[in-house]
């Protein structure tokens, strides 16, 4: 089962939005952030069925560039959850208004890249602790502030995608499934990664860098059967350029633990785009439903 570290206090929420969609209310919510030192913002929808009982959870991680308002605005991702039943809880992807140095210089490190990890390299390693956030603060956050069920499970794009397979595969039994568009699927043999890993854990030979490489973990997975779904648009420039490398997490889960079940589909000529999310975001949510629902 999952190691849980003892979880922060929920935090005290501000709403900031809330809008009528397909029967339910996407709302926006502020805290403030032990974890991550800052005020942080995150999305919620809940279907119309959450004004009759409980409700299972999928968290979506969003990629590089995004905050609360990408999933939100572009992806879709209501419709289905309304039709299935699911509430939807997305967090932004970085600590925000901090002004570290060099924290605004490149659109892939830093703000609205925080890559789901806990920095351990100055000055990064006090905030950027986003894998905490996610699966410890945000978790107790929505536990106590919202009816759930305690069923959950995890989905993320690019970037994202690489933080939901870490997050299933760190905490095995956490999260009930998992599933992935385009997802940085192997980051320490992608320009990305070794950029992000080098800035927040050091250098490879001391970073740890295995530990938050969803190729390298899925083979040393020990936990409950876990369904992995990996979506990946054959129109998309960043696996052309190597930066996503989803056949590499084939292979590594052919080589590891036979709890790991994983499903790649590959979309003929779809690029990375929200276009593409829209596309099949649909197919995703109905997956982890049928997973979420099951007695």
């Amino acid at each position: 089962m999952h190691r849980m570290a003892a979880l922060p206090p929920a935090s005290v929420l501000t709403q900031l939005s809330a809008n009528k969609v397909f029967g339910g209310y996407q709302k926006i919510f502020s805290h403030e952030s032990s974890v991550l030192g800052c005020t942080m913002k995150f999305g919620v929808y809940f279907p119309p069925q959450y004004e009759d009982k409980p409700l299972p959870v999928i968290f979506w991680l969003s990629g590089l560039t995004c905050s609360e308002a990408n999933f939100i605005e572009k992806s879709g991702a209501q419709r289905y959850a309304a039709e299935h039943g699911v509430i939807l809880v997305n967090p932004d992807t970085s600590p925000r208004n901090l002004n570290i140095d060099g924290d605004s210089k490149d659109w892939d490190f830093g703000v609205g890249a925080g890559f789901y990890v806990n920095a351990t390299q100055e000055p990064w390693k006090t905030n950027y602790q986003m894998f905490n956030y996610v699966n410890y603060e945000l978790h107790s956050t929505v536990a106590d502030n919202f009816q759930v069920t305690g069923a959950q499970s995890i989905m993320g794009h690019s970037m994202g995608g690489h933080g939901a397979l870490v997050c299933a595969l760190k905490l095995p039994g956490l999260y009930k499934a998992v599933s992935a568009f385009a997802p940085i699927s192997n980051p320490i043999n992608c320009p990305w990664g070794q950029k992000a890993f080098s800035g927040y854990l050091g250098p490879m030979e001391t970073g740890n860098w295995e530990e938050w490489d969803a190729s390298k973990l899925v083979k040393k997975y020990n936990g409950p059967p876990l369904p992995i779904f990996v979506d990946q648009g054959t129109g998309d420039k960043f696996y052309k350029e190597g930066q996503l490398l989803p056949e590499n997490l084939v292979v590594a889960c052919k080589d590891g633990a036979n709890l790991i079940n994983l499903v790649l589909e590959m979309r003929d000529s779809y690029d990375h785009s929200y276009y593409y999310i829209s596309s099949f975001i649909g197919d995703h949510i109905k997956r982890h439903a049928t997973i979420l629902n099951a007695k």
